[in-house]
């Protein structure tokens, strides 16, 4: 493992929901780099990501569409950092939200960009599907604590498949089931305290059992996927620590698509190890909102566009 000041920025990369058409177009026009990046995940997958990403609307929302596009973004925009001096392996720890796990793991040298990229392909296409089998959803519980999003999702529970998929932040968490269970925790909410409920447009119930055959074919895939110890800390959603074996990579991320996201346990467990800086390379600065609900004192520094480059170099170099 390797060993950083805490003064060197820890790595975050967001999931699903941080996809907006024309993501990383300007990365790859500014730097070749970049360029080079979408190019290969165009070639691995065998058609143009880019073009899906860049110029067809709506269709980057989709989850096969968004969940290769972000993993490729992250990756475009740390090579160019790497490319200016930038040591991803000198980070102290690393982490993403879901989806963004993979980035994180890439950034750690788990497996490599094409393995990665197939990866996550193959998760948004198996996540796509069993949302279409299983009409499902996600509800955001605005305001809620840990044990009134628990005793909802135990009345949802009572209609179908109903879980506890997302805790982001204080006051930010989320329900995922079929279309029943959150149906009966709409109608039952304010008998509980929470005000306001509000449904995600996503494709269906991720992070919850809806989610069963998608996980069933990502841990096929991972065992066929050669994955090495991680080079730096890579904190697992599913655990909110370290991931440090091969076995437990590939144990957590098939684990991960129907277990819930345990992102402020994750962030407490880095500040509570002294870290107080963190760089954000990725589509938008989401990380850094639901960071600042968790504790303001940390710094999140962001890549998210080509003027970031300078700042975000800066701030690695910081110590």
């Amino acid at each position: 493992m390797t060993n950083a000041s805490n003064m060197t920025p820890a790595l975050l990369f967001p999931g699903q929901g941080a996809q907006a058409e024309g993501m990383g177009k300007d990365w790859a026009e500014a730097f070749p780099e970049a360029a080079e990046i979408w190019s290969q995940a165009d070639e691995v997958l065998g058609f143009s990501l880019s073009k899906a990403c860049w110029e067809s609307g709506e269709e980057v929302n989709r989850t096969d569409i968004a969940q290769p596009g972000i993993f490729t973004t992250g990756v475009a925009i740390l090579s160019v950092l790497e490319a200016r001096g930038f040591d991803r392996f000198s980070a102290p720890m690393t982490a993403g939200l879901s989806l963004g796990e993979y980035t994180a793991h890439w950034a750690a040298g788990t497996f490599d960009f094409a393995s990665g990229l197939r990866l996550v392909r193959l998760r948004g296409e198996a996540m796509q599907a069993a949302s279409e089998a299983n009409p499902s959803g996600m509800m955001s519980l605005m305001g809620a604590t840990d044990e009134q999003a628990e005793a909802l999702a135990k009345v949802g529970s009572e209609f179908g498949i109903c879980q506890v998929a997302n805790l982001n932040a204080p006051g930010q968490l989320v329900l995922s089931g079929e279309h029943p269970a959150l149906d009966a925790v709409e109608a039952a909410a304010k008998d509980h305290g929470v005000r306001r409920v509000r449904k995600l447009v996503v494709a269906g119930g991720f992070h919850s059992e809806c989610m069963r055959p998608a996980a069933d074919k990502l841990a096929a895939a991972l065992e066929e996927t050669e994955i090495h110890a991680p080079k730096i800390r890579v904190i697992s959603n599913v655990t909110a620590a370290p991931v440090e074996t091969v076995e437990a990579v590939r144990e957590t991320l098939a684990t991960q698509v129907c277990a819930p996201v345990l992102w402020e346990k994750s962030m407490r467990w880095a500040i509570e190890q002294g870290q107080n800086r963190f760089l954000e390379p990725g589509p938008g600065t989401i990380l850094a909102g639901i960071l600042r609900k968790i504790d303001q004192e940390p710094e999140v520094v962001p890549a998210a566009q080509p003027g970031d480059v300078d700042a975000a170099l800066a701030s690695a170099n910081a110590s």
